[in-house]
């Protein structure tokens, strides 16, 4: 009896929609279902889903739905004890299923399992997506000192009933509800990386992030808000009343120089050699010490990686986002 469903949220997800899910049906194991969920489905993705004569596929209509209200719609209604996350435009390499069945085996009691993640197509696009590495007593270490971890959120597989217990998804979110999961699990349950590359993450422009990133950059602050409060005995405000202040916070000039070299990979994935050089120049000259940064996280596998600021920032802007409040308990600050 499969105990693994790969949960795969399709909005207009051609041309990549059929790449993506042979490379679910053709694993080297297939012990497992997945739970298609089409919120749009008007580019023929739907078309293709019900052409298919997998036993193992079901497809749902569920229009207009947010992301975080269909993963939660996946955990409710899948029918094993795991859920692995998939995005209709990457790719499941062959053992990735095989692979997080033997951790699962290994590690039953772990809230959260996520594999590491390569920008795809390999060769053709540089770097592996940047994950937070260590033991889940190490995780949950970044998470008490007040930053949040980073996870390849297609790259994740989710104990369904430790998610449940923490809360699932938060659907006030705009964006960034995997960061916000992740630290909510470090809290409760251990967190097991499975240490090996199961991925591809295929990035284009069509992409939400890529499109808004200073939205997502806001977003990401606001979790780490959420987290602030929680552990300073806080009561966060809605994202509305703070987004101000989180704005002032956001570094712009790293922030471009993120989408150089986001654009850097497109134009690689495009064999668009010249204009991929364009981009890494233009991201230096943004932001030295973000690309400095981004090139020790790839090749020091000592370093610490972490998303957020450092909380004595938003420490500092105490009586603009908690207004007429003290914190109650003391961050460890690093």
């Amino acid at each position: 009896m499969a105990i693994l469903t790969v949960g795969l949220p399709v909005n207009r997800a051609m041309p990549y929609l059929p790449e993506s899910v042979e490379s679910l049906l053709s694993q080297t194991c297939e012990d497992f279902r997945i739970l298609a969920v089409v919120g749009d489905g008007s580019d023929g993705s739907l078309d293709y889903l019900y052409s298919l004569r997998d036993p193992r596929l079901r497809v749902v209509e569920r229009p207009g739905l947010r992301l975080s209200r269909t993963l939660n719609y996946m955990l409710e209604t899948a029918e094993t004890p795991w859920l692995m996350r998939h995005d209709a435009d990457d790719i499941a390499y062959p053992q990735r299923v095989e692979r997080t069945l033997e951790y699962i085996r290994r590690h039953g009691d772990a809230g959260l399992l996520p594999a590491l993640a390569e920008y795809f197509p390999p060769g053709q696009s540089i770097g592996t997506f940047r994950a937070s590495r260590g033991t889940s007593d190490e995780l949950r270490s970044i998470v008490e000192r007040g930053y949040l971890l980073s996870f390849c959120h297609p790259a994740a597989t989710l104990n369904i009933a430790c998610t449940k217990k923490v809360g699932g998804y938060r659907e006030t979110l705009n964006r960034a509800e995997d960061a916000d999961l992740w630290w909510r699990i470090a809290r409760s349950a251990e967190i097991r990386i499975i240490p090996e590359t199961l991925v591809g993450y295929r990035q284009h422009g069509g992409q939400a992030t890529t499109l808004a990133m200073k939205q997502n950059a806001i977003d990401l602050l606001y979790v780490q808000y959420l987290l602030l409060s929680e552990l300073w005995g806080l009561r966060p405000l809605p994202q509305t009343e703070v987004v101000s202040t989180l704005e002032d916070l956001v570094t712009l000039r790293d922030l471009v120089a993120q989408e150089n070299l986001r654009a850097l990979n497109i134009r690689m994935a495009g064999k668009d050699r010249i204009g991929a050089m364009r981009e890494a120049c233009r991201a230096v000259l943004n932001s030295p010490g973000y690309v400095l940064r981004r090139l020790l996280d790839e090749l020091d596998r000592t370093r610490v990686i972490r998303n957020g600021i450092n909380p004595r920032r938003f420490r500092a802007r105490q009586e603009e986002l908690w207004p007429g409040q003290k914190p109650v308990l003391a961050v460890q600050e690093t």
